[in-house]
């Protein structure tokens, strides 16, 4: 397949993006990267963008667990994961560590996670929590992703941000968190 049949085949009406890619002129987009597993599903995004794992998803279960992976924001959709169908999947050397994949959109974690970041989570629970990580924490009234850390007592927990302007602590009661998922592992997507 020459570089401008490639092109066209993904939905793009020039190749010269792609030839600046394959010169080591410019790096792949999050947007190319994505239309391109659209219409090439055994390519695995990851390894796609950042050139590390595996390329192909389909026969990589010897070389590590796959992981769902969802093309959509953490704090609007991780309340529904179970109604929710995989985009596609990771492979990791870490994998067997997180259960899923996510953006992040939000601003509350600032240059940390920046919008648009991957993050991996493995679900936990709120006896196992690690003060000072990084938690998508799950209430009835709340979905948020920030830093978790120990509350005035045992029965509740402070949630902070990185942007402290605009950004206020959040405590929480612990009875109230019906899901918590630790951020194992991040991927900053350009």
């Amino acid at each position: 397949m020459t570089t401008n049949y490639f092109a066209r085949h993904i939905g793009l009406t020039r190749g010269e993006n792609l030839y600046q890619i394959k010169r080591g002129h410019n790096g792949i987009s999050r947007k190319l990267a994505e239309r391109i597993v659209q219409h090439f599903p055994q390519i695995d995004l990851l390894w796609l963008l950042t050139g590390r794992g595996q390329m192909f998803v389909e026969g990589c279960e010897d070389r590590g667990v796959q992981i769902p992976f969802f093309k959509a924001d953490v704090e609007k959709s991780i309340r529904g994961i179970d109604l929710l169908s995989p985009d596609g999947y990771a492979v990791l050397p870490m994998g067997d560590e997180a259960d899923c994949a996510f953006f992040y959109y939000g601003r509350a974690m600032g240059e940390t996670l920046p919008a648009g970041t991957l993050v991996f989570l493995k679900e936990t629970d709120a006896e196992s929590i690690i003060p000072g990580s990084m938690y998508v924490v799950v209430t009835r009234k709340i979905v948020t992703l920030r830093y978790l850390h120990s509350g005035a007592d045992a029965r509740t927990v402070r949630l902070t941000a990185c942007e402290e302007a605009g950004f206020d602590e959040i405590v929480v009661k612990t009875r109230d968190i019906q899901k918590i998922y630790r951020v194992k592992a991040h991927l900053i997507v350009d």
